[in-house]
């Protein structure tokens, strides 16, 4: 009788440990699937991944790198708001994670929420105090609320980090155009174009700013 009862719990361990191989086979093919619609920008088709991805949450809820996949997909359909509980989630289960808060500040930059874009950035520069990208788009968002010796901070703070960062300097000249500066804002259109983005100093060539 005893043989009989350990021939049927090892009966029951070894189905059990199928079934669990079984479902961790089917929740790493569908994020495999989700990746194979990332172009290296955005989603080719966001909906799809985002199916695949509720699905893969719903086998396993506590992968932080999913919830941040499936809140780039909602962005990328414009549902902004879903987006940003899944970057809440992601910070949850990974709270030292810069790329997360700089996700959703971006986010919550798009919907105007400035002050909590803002929050986002900072934490994402504490955790990564060489994050160009976030001293950028913390810049942008400085810029958008009129505070532009924050912005110009910020931007040069990503100039030296980063040289040959276009895109820095031509934000850089838009706080100087707004504080008056023509000829500085030029110079950094001057420099962006240089570097190879030039869409700046046409645009303010052509309403006569910059020779």
């Amino acid at each position: 009788m005893q043989k009989i009862i350990i021939l049927i719990f090892l009966i029951l361990t070894f189905i059990c440990s199928c079934s669990k191989t079984n479902e961790n086979a089917e929740y790493l093919l569908l994020i495999k699937k989700a990746k194979l619609l990332w172009d290296g920008k955005q989603y080719t088709d966001p909906k799809k991944a985002i199916e695949y991805l509720d699905k893969a949450i719903k086998l396993k809820n506590d992968n932080a790198e999913v919830y941040i996949m499936r809140g780039v997909a909602h962005k990328n359909m414009d549902q902004n708001q879903p987006a940003i509980e899944d970057f809440t989630t992601a910070i949850r289960l990974q709270p030292n994670n810069e790329l997360i808060y700089f996700n959703r500040g971006t986010v919550y930059n798009i919907l105007k929420q400035d002050k909590q874009a803002i929050d986002d950035y900072n934490e994402a520069i504490h955790l990564k105090p060489d994050y160009v990208d976030a001293y950028n788009s913390r810049g942008i968002t400085y810029n958008k609320l009129g505070k532009y010796q924050l912005a110009i901070k910020d931007f040069n703070q990503s100039i030296k980090l980063q040289p040959n960062n276009a895109i820095a300097y031509n934000n850089r000249g838009i706080s100087h155009f707004k504080q008056g500066d023509n000829k500085l804002c030029c110079n950094d259109m001057q420099k962006a174009c240089s570097r190879g983005f030039c869409k700046g100093l046409e645009l303010f060539k052509s309403r006569g700013y910059c020779r």
